[in-house]
């Protein structure tokens, strides 16, 4: 007989929707996607999985729009950053990930080392976009405001 959860996930209650900041959508989807590397639950898996979607169906259609007024500041610096987002895995992990993605595509199925690797995979490619995402774009200079890059 299977067991019930008892207490819903704290991540599975976030509320968002189409006014949430790209920003804040961002976020999100790099606290599911870590919970969902961290996660045996099959049923939590799911619920992760659908909240990564729901949050990235609603980032999709806003990617080239023009940042929000109200985010220009919070992204907005006096000095260059130091550390600038970068999708750096190491060579294993990148193989490992071309791998799982290559039997999946060829459909092959998921055994349970390819559903590894294409969680990290996920997780990676999504705390890089969200770190890309929530990336200061501009610098205060003497001569004003200019964009970073």
């Amino acid at each position: 007989m299977a067991t019930i959860p008892t207490q819903t996930h704290p991540l599975l209650t976030v509320p968002f929707n189409a006014a949430t900041d790209f920003t804040v959508l961002a976020e999100h989807c790099a606290n599911f996607a870590g919970t969902l590397i961290e996660s045996n639950d099959p049923t939590l898996k799911m619920a992760l999985c659908g909240r990564i979607n729901a949050s990235l169906m609603l980032l999709q259609p806003t990617l080239l729009e023009p940042v929000p007024e109200h985010l220009v500041e919070s992204l907005t610096v006096n000095v260059p950053p130091e550390d600038v987002p970068r999708f750096t895995p190491e060579c294993t992990e990148l193989c490992n990930y071309c791998l799982a993605l290559t039997q999946t595509l060829a459909g092959t199925g998921f055994s349970s080392e390819t559903e590894k690797y294409l969680s990290w995979l996920l997780f990676d490619l999504l705390s890089y976009f969200s770190a890309e995402m929530r990336a200061p774009r501009w610098l205060r200079t003497a001569e004003g405001v200019v964009e970073i890059g």
